[in-house]
């Protein structure tokens, strides 16, 4: 009895353990992921640039038009 439990605790356990051979390890480069997110914040810092402009421009055309 006790060798089938193992058994049954070894294969749940085999499904979150990381495998050992080097074929299966993954590295990522730290600098590429803050480029990417200082390019993100670039990006987003652009639009809303546009969007707050787009949006005055909207309310003072709107102002001029009714009054």
């Amino acid at each position: 009895m006790k060798n089938t439990f193992s058994s049954i605790t070894d294969k749940l356990v085999a499904k979150y353990k990381e495998p050992v051979g080097d074929e299966n390890i993954k590295s990522t480069n730290i600098n590429v992921l803050l480029n990417r997110v200082k390019q993100d914040r670039k990006k987003e810092g652009r639009k809303k640039l546009l969007f707050t402009a787009a949006t005055s421009l909207g309310v003072v055309l709107f102002g001029i038009l009714v009054f």
